[in-house]
C-alpha cells in the first residue's frame, strides 16, 4: 500500500506540474484537464508494462536465490560450519 500511494503521489505531481500552468483560477482548463487525463494515461500504461515484467521475472529471480541458499547451507540446511583449524600441534 505504501508503494502503491509513493507511486500515485508521484504521478499525480509530475502529472501536475507538466500539465498546470496557470493557478490563477479554481478550475481546471479544458487543455489542462486533457494534458493531466492523457499524461496520467501513459503513467499507469508504463506502470502496468513494468509490472508485467516483474511478475514475468520473479518466478526465475527466487527459483535463482532459492539455489543460492540451498548452495550456501549445508546437507541438513543449516549453514555450514567452519572447519576448525588444525593449528600447530602442541607437544
Amino acid at each position: 500500500l505504501r508503494d502503491f500511494l509513493l507511486v500515485y503521489n508521484r504521478m499525480t505531481e509530475l502529472c501536475f506540474r507538466h500539465c498546470v500552468c496557470n493557478l490563477n483560477y479554481r478550475l481546471l482548463t479544458g487543455r489542462e484537464e486533457s494534458c493531466l487525463d492523457s499524461c496520467a494515461a501513459r503513467l499507469v500504461r508504463a506502470n502496468h508494462r513494468l509490472m508485467g515484467a516483474y511478475v514475468g521475472l520473479m518466478p526465475a529471480l527466487l527459483q535463482r536465490r532459492a539455489a543460492e541458499h540451498g548452495a550456501l547451507a549445508g546437507p541438513s540446511g543449516l549453514p555450514a560450519s567452519p572447519e576448525p583449524d588444525s593449528g600447530p600441534a602442541e607437544s
